[in-house]
């Protein structure tokens, strides 16, 4: 292809990119419990739903994540909307209070955002001049505003990065593409399995004397040294792995190697970004691939729209270690493509197709429908509705379809009013009395409880930093649970503590230590076959064109 043809390709991507229409969204709405084992679940949505706010508004990007409890939605105006759980300022209101109802951020009105990332517990925004916000969790960096002195920031705070095309986040770090030349990919936030990219995951013994490992953060965005000849052009982010595409059509990942979500053909870590071989030669992915990432697999869209998957793709059955072409999909023209935990959304034709592991709703079946698929799935009730794009996040997701002539088929559809925020506000600050024992304490026994309470966050202080969050959460944080790495079988935040990297499950890259809770794959009570398994699940379940 020529330069010249090249550059028409890449203006026709960035005008289907420019597109904007209707936000639908399906899955849970109870933001404080959704990914946690405590109370019941209600007020599910389990078809694509409009949201009041958002009636008749031109959505033109969402973005939600593997491990995100809440939403971000940008308008054609450059507004920026954010709803959702909002414990560690993720939501950037200045505040810690949840919304139910998408929200403007009011700190951003001034600007005009166009691109958005949103990570377990922050978010990261792009501005129209290039420059780039960011709100919520900073424990470990990832904010990239150069300091961790305030382990929260809940309004918005400035990314040490300039000429931001597009930012994506992981678990607990960011990656931001810049047109910088030599520096076209920056990462910042937990180095802990080389998800950033740097060579090194950044792990020492808090004391000299001490067993216990931690993971300095790394604060301050820092360009890939290996990539600085290359230009990234697409990225992905799981909760701790990485998936970046230059302009060439290569493929490179990095971070955890659990399951092969890779794509290596094995299961280590790596801990700098390796080109995926399966992606070379004549299999160069085109200027107008798609690029996504879960949990616990990865999948991208290559020549002629195939789209491959690879990782752990169902609960049962063997994982993926290389890119299999998804043969279900064959043939579909993929516009958009988004992964959660275990749950995807594709846009695709005029039709929107979801499929996997469910538990809210998400993947918009209907109240009489099945709650999961393990095949790819026409949700029926956007049949013949062009699909703009879609983000998926722990058990939600959304869709924002083109309202040309579509507007008695919108009307059709339900509307969710959610809490209005004073109501929201008085429930929340209900929450803490609950949170205390039930058993009423003197005086006495109350301050013997505090000051254990004090000696054992002393003594914890050095733990691992997602058995900190979780003490500090309540959040289903655990390392095995981040990497997809607890029985399937069991509830969103349930723990699994004790697995073993498999073997050959050292990390390749420096000599590093393959230490860690809950590296690599968990040993399965099935014995594994030799192969792989067939690439797909063959013409069983598989949507037919209308």
């Amino acid at each position: 292809m020529s330069s010249l043809d090249a550059g028409s390709k890449v203006e026709e991507v960035k005008d289907k990119e420019d597109k904007a229409g209707e936000l639908l969204f399906c899955g849970a709405t109870c933001w404080d419990i959704i990914g946690r084992k405590k109370g019941s679940v209600e007020g599910n949505l389990s078809s694509p739903t409009r949201l009041r706010p958002l009636v008749g508004v031109d959505i033109r990007f969402v973005a939600s994540g593997c491990t995100s409890c809440h939403c971000v939605a940008l308008d054609v105006e450059g507004r920026c909307y954010t709803w959702g759980r909002n414990e560690k300022g993720q939501l950037g209101h200045g505040d810690l209070i949840q919304r139910d109802r998408p929200t403007i951020v009011s700190d951003l009105s001034k600007y005009k955002v166009v691109k958005a990332g949103a990570g377990r517990s922050h978010t990261v925004v792009v501005i129209e001049d290039g420059s780039s916000l960011s709100f919520g969790w900073n424990k470990h960096g990832q904010l990239g505003s150069g300091s961790v002195k305030n382990e929260i920031e809940s309004s918005p705070v400035r990314c040490l990065v300039s000429e931001v095309k597009h930012t994506a986040c992981g678990g607990d770090f960011t990656v931001w593409l810049s047109s910088i030349e030599g520096a076209s990919i920056l990462t910042a936030g937990l180095p802990q399995y080389g998800q950033l990219g740097h060579g090194t995951d950044n792990e020492y013994n808090t004391k000299d004397s001490s067993v216990r490992l931690a993971y300095e953060a790394q604060p301050r965005p820092r360009a890939i040294a290996s990539l600085a000849g290359e230009e990234i052009v697409k990225v992905a982010c799981g909760t701790n792995h990485t998936v970046a595409v230059d302009r060439n059509g290569f493929v490179y990942t990095w971070g955890f190697g659990g399951y092969g979500r890779l794509g290596h053909r094995e299961q280590k870590d790596e801990w700098a970004p390796r080109r995926v071989d399966v992606f070379q030669r004549k299999n160069t992915l085109p200027p107008d691939a798609i690029v996504s990432a879960g949990s616990v697999n990865s999948s991208c869209t290559a020549g002629g729209g195939q789209l491959y998957m690879w990782g752990k793709i169902k609960n049962a059955g063997d994982d993926w270690m290389y890119p299999k072409p998804l043969m279900d999909l064959s043939g579909w023209n993929i516009r958009c493509m988004d992964s959660g935990g275990m749950h995807h959304f594709v846009g695709a034709d005029n039709s929107c197709i979801s499929w996997g592991h469910a538990q809210y709703g998400e993947l918009g079946y209907g109240p009489t429908g099945q709650k999961s698929s393990a095949v790819p799935k026409k949700v029926d009730i956007l049949e013949n509705m062009h699909v703009v794009s879609v983000a998926c996040g722990v058990g939600h997701s959304m869709v924002i379809v083109d309202r040309a002539n579509m507007a008695d088929r919108l009307d059709q559809l339900d509307v969710h009013d959610g809490k209005a925020f004073d109501e929201e506000n008085a429930a929340s600050n209900a929450v803490p009395q609950n949170k205390g024992s039930a058993v009423k304490q003197t005086p006495k026994a109350a301050k013997a409880s505090q000051n254990a309470k004090k000696r054992k966050k002393a003594k914890d202080s050095s733990e691992s930093e997602e058995e900190e969050e979780e003490n500090e959460d309540g959040s289903s944080s655990d390392e095995d649970e981040a990497n997809g790495l607890s029985d399937s079988s069991e509830q969103y935040g349930s723990k699994s503590k004790g697995r073993g990297r498999p073997k050959g499950g050292k990390n390749s890259s420096g000599g590093g230590k393959g230490s860690g809770r809950g590296r690599g794959r968990p040993p399965s009570n099935k014995k594994s076959t030799p192969s792989q398994g067939k690439a797909g699940a063959g013409k069983r379940g598989r949507p037919r064109k209308t």
